[in-house]
């Protein structure tokens, strides 16, 4: 069944922002000076862009939604206040000072008043250079959003007006045909938003697995083996493994259920429904934005392919200083053997995109090694969009894979169902001091009026690293671990024009498989240790996080966008994060990690420049960046001596930039014991008999590359060994008998 969330529209009818016709007039002129109406340039069809508005209906109004929908609390009462002030005249004074006045009537004007150049002035200065924070707070989100729907949004025909000028046609490929047959986990899917409390009943028993209600307590109350939270890399394998050894598997996912036909390729739609937040999660000092898929196949059915086996050195360091034996056995080893079988991993690519070619002939250029990235797709993969759902059907997320296999097994997928809490009870007979039976959990279908009280004789949290530890912690467990030691692979972005002109390079930045090249800076050689690898960025979020000098350079920016080169430099982190309730974030880099970032995107302007780049930069507040024509090599070193790594709107007279997580990994780490880890070596919470994490949250430390291969490669020890547990338990259990 097609979502209609995944094609695009409005967000929500009628609006719901709360904001005054005034406020909305204020909103308008901070989204018209972001992007203002300038005049045409040589080429016609750049007219589109330059001649556009962000004031231009419906995208104030679509703004404020948005920020209403994705800001935080406190980021949202400030917004409030600043956009209160500066539609009133005296509020708009204290905030802009002098521009205000006039010497005609009525003396002080408004922000809405002011003329577009003087506005553009003082949004220049908020961004940069204010001493009030949440002047550079209000600026920030405002235009993150701007942009975003601005270049995002599309008619009723799904174009945008301004795709043509900057370069971009999104992926519209039909499926392949044999795809428009019965959905692979249709056997086993029920899909909640479709079912009601009459339906509900029938549709689980039809699937095998018997409902029943509870008047006393108002639930519907559902009796399985294993009930398992989250459909991604982690509760994929574990659902598969587990319904495979004969037991009753039921996984809970909060997100939806798609297949290629369903996808779009359109980027604002698709990461509102696909990713966490929208993916506009960000931890609470605003310095990292972190991207988590939230849909049937979790991270695996949005993620950029990317699949690299866990580094020796990690397994050395896990299985010898972690004290988690198993990593440094053919136990391990053989489970990766597993899981790159499952999802197709293939080691080469017959047709690279823009980026790689950029990465590969840049690095020969300077005689550095560049790597080929395995990928969970066949060699030929050419699908630039799998970011948003792959509409080939070619990659191989848990999906396709281990989740179809979990359903021909007998397991049985709601989606649209989220976990509230596991159902603990008291264990006096054993070490342990509680026993988990279950979880209780809602649905988002207003027809169903009941909580699903699920019992299972073992149940797996699988929600990732983001969720697990809240949902743990708001059952009742209190170890230490839980939902600290948060890992986000932090990464800055480093870009470079490559003008159609240079026929060398072929094709779009968003054309071609998202990964396929990789360079790393080894100690070694360097003594920093990072990544350089391409990353995914659709007009949408290029605009958003690109910094803004100006309405003009914005607009003239986003022309050059689809030859517009994006590369990441991600660290091994040293620091770590807390998250300890759903969507609070907290987090901080070591200075070793800012340095090997800072290395890293040096190391990622040189391969650009290296690889014939007209123009470099960074995603600096300022906008920092340099001609490459003619440039002699100690300009470029004197370039890269500027280049930076602070992060966050903070710091009065800092620039800054924003860090970048789509890796989450440790806020529920294994432990050899309970003062080291939130679970043991068999993924068993200490707290809670049955209580297991399965997913990347359980990973000791941050891994270093694309953690894809080792979260479900350790999914995959867990889960079997769970099924073992229960093997034994039923044996005595028998016996016992």
């Amino acid at each position: 069944m097609t979502h209609s969330s995944l094609k695009g529209g409005r967000i929500s009818s009628p609006y719901s922002h709360g904001f005054s016709s005034s406020q909305i007039q204020t909103i308008a002129s901070f989204c018209e000076t972001i992007i203002p109406p300038l005049p045409t340039p040589l080429y016609d069809h750049q007219d589109s862009i330059f001649s556009s508005s962000g004031s231009q209906p419906p995208f104030p109004n679509e703004v404020a939604e948005l920020l209403v929908k994705r800001s935080k609390a406190e980021a949202m009462f400030i917004i409030r206040i600043v956009v209160f002030m500066l539609s009133t005249r005296l509020g708009s004074l204290v905030l802009c000072g002098r521009v205000c006045l006039d010497k005609r009537w009525p003396f002080v004007h408004n922000f809405s008043e002011l003329s577009l150049k003087q506005r553009e002035l003082l949004l220049q200065s908020w961004s940069r250079e204010s001493f009030l924070l949440p002047l550079r707070i209000t600026f920030l989100l405002i235009k993150i959003i701007c942009l975003f729907i601005f270049f995002s949004w599309t008619d009723e025909n799904f174009k945008n007006p301004a795709w043509e000028a900057i370069g971009y046609h999104p992926d519209t490929r039909l499926t392949p045909s044999e795809y428009h047959k019965e959905r692979p986990l249709e056997k086993g899917i029920v899909e909640t938003i479709n079912e009601s409390d009459e339906t509900l009943k029938e549709s689980l028993t039809k699937k095998g697995v018997p409902l029943t209600e509870d008047t006393k307590d108002n639930t519907f109350k559902i009796r399985c083996d294993v009930v398992i939270v989250g459909s991604g890399c982690g509760g994929g394998i574990a659902a598969a493994i587990l319904a495979k050894s004969g037991h009753k598997v039921v996984v809970l996912e909060k997100g939806h259920y798609f297949v290629p036909e369903d996808y779009s390729g359109l980027e604002g739609p698709s990461m509102n429904e696909l990713y966490e937040s929208g993916a506009m999660l960000s931890t609470l000092d605003g310095k990292v934005m972190v991207m988590a898929g939230t849909t049937v196949g979790g991270g695996s059915a949005v993620n950029w392919s990317a699949s690299i086996r866990t580094p020796t050195d990690v397994l050395n360091d896990w299985s010898v200083k972690h004290k988690i034996p198993w990593f440094g056995t053919s136990e391990y080893q053989s489970a990766m053997d597993a899981v790159c079988k499952r999802i197709g991993v293939t080691e080469n690519c017959s047709n690279e995109g823009l980026q790689n070619q950029v990465i590969r002939r840049g690095c020969e250029n300077l005689g550095l090694k560049v790597e080929n990235i395995p990928r969970n797709s066949s060699e030929n993969h050419y699908c630039g969009s799998c970011g948003y759902g792959c509409k080939t059907g070619d990659k191989k997320g848990t999906d396709t894979t281990w989740l179809v296999d979990a359903v021909n097994a007998g397991a049985v997928i709601l989606t649209g169902c989220t976990a509230e809490r596991f159902i603990l009870e008291d264990n006096m007979n054993e070490k342990m001091k509680k026993r988990c039976i279950g979880v209780i959990a809602t649905t988002e279908s207003r027809k169903i009026t009941k909580k699903l009280h699920i019992e299972a004789r073992a149940t797996i949290s699988s929600c990732g690293s983001l969720l697990t530890p809240p949902l743990l912690i708001s059952s009742g467990l209190k170890n230490k671990n839980i939902g600290t030691n948060l890992h986000l692979h932090p990464v800055l972005l480093a870009w470079g024009y490559f003008p159609e002109s240079m026929s060398e390079f072929k094709g779009k930045n968003y054309e071609g498989g998202i990964m396929t090249a990789l360079h790393k800076m080894v100690p070694e050689e360097t003594n920093a240790q990072a990544i350089i690898e391409a990353t995914a960025l659709g007009p949408a979020s290029f605009a958003c996080f690109f910094p803004w000098t100006s309405g003009q350079d914005m607009k003239e920016r986003m022309t050059k966008y689809s030859r517009t080169v994006n590369l990441l430099a991600l660290a091994k982190d040293q620091g770590s994060g807390e998250v300890k309730k759903a969507g609070r974030i907290t987090y901080r880099l070591d200075e070793i990690d800012k340095e090997n970032i800072k290395a890293g995107l040096r190391r990622a302007l040189r391969i650009m420049v290296a690889a014939g780049a007209v123009e470099v930069g960074t995603y600096r507040s300022d906008g920092q960046k340099i001609s490459c024509k003619g440039i002699k090599n100690e300009e470029l070193e004197q370039f890269l001596d500027t280049v930076g790594a602070t992060g966050g709107p903070s710091s009065k007279g800092e620039q800054w930039t924003i860090y970048g997580s789509a890796h989450q990994m440790g806020s529920c780490r294994m432990g050899a014991n309970e003062e080291d880890g939130a679970v043991d070596e068999n993924g068993e919470c200490w707290e809670a008999k049955g209580l297991y994490v399965c997913d990347g949250s359980v990973l000791p430390t941050a891994v270093g590359v694309n953690p894809m291969i080792t979260i479900q490669s350790t999914a995959y020890c867990i889960a079997k060994r769970i099924a073992e547990s229960m093997h034994k338990e039923k044996l005595i259990s028998d016996i016992c008998k």
